[in-house]
């Protein structure tokens, strides 16, 4: 079985690492990117098995990054994790995320809820965009 990856998408470097932390613990490897324009560039070459995304970052708000990549065939399997102080918009975007956590997030729960989405994906995604059109990418 592959190792899985994920991407973390966090302008706090301390609640990046801790994020990271949490993840490593679930057996993940880990990216961190402070702003919305790199994850963009990110996933424009890389499919992550879960994305771990704030929603208000600098340069390209993470809830625009998530829209837009859910309409990617691409990123069906990944596993996108909303991360946000901001309870309203966490709500509104329930319906497009696999799961919104309100912020503090702890270490446990972000460990445990990594671990059982890692035992619950079919095949893991990770890997290059090689085969992807370049119209479909974000």
């Amino acid at each position: 079985m592959k190792t899985p990856r994920a991407l973390i998408v966090e302008d706090a470097p301390d609640l990046a690492e801790i994020f990271s932390l949490a993840l490593r613990a679930a057996g993940y490897q880990t990216t961190i990117l402070d702003n919305g324009l790199n994850a963009r560039q990110f996933l424009a070459q890389e499919i992550p098995d879960l994305l771990l995304l704030d929603i208000h970052l600098p340069h390209y708000s993470g809830d625009r990054l998530l829209e837009e990549i859910r309409h990617l065939p691409h990123f069906a399997q990944t596993m996108i994790i909303i991360v946000t102080a901001d309870t309203r918009r966490g709500e509104e975007l329930r319906d497009i995320a696999d799961f919104v956590l309100h912020k503090p997030i702890g270490f446990k729960q972000l460990r445990d809820l990594s671990s059982r989405l890692t035992a619950a994906m079919p095949h893991l995604q990770t890997g290059p965009l090689a085969d992807v059109e370049e119209e479909e990418r974000p």
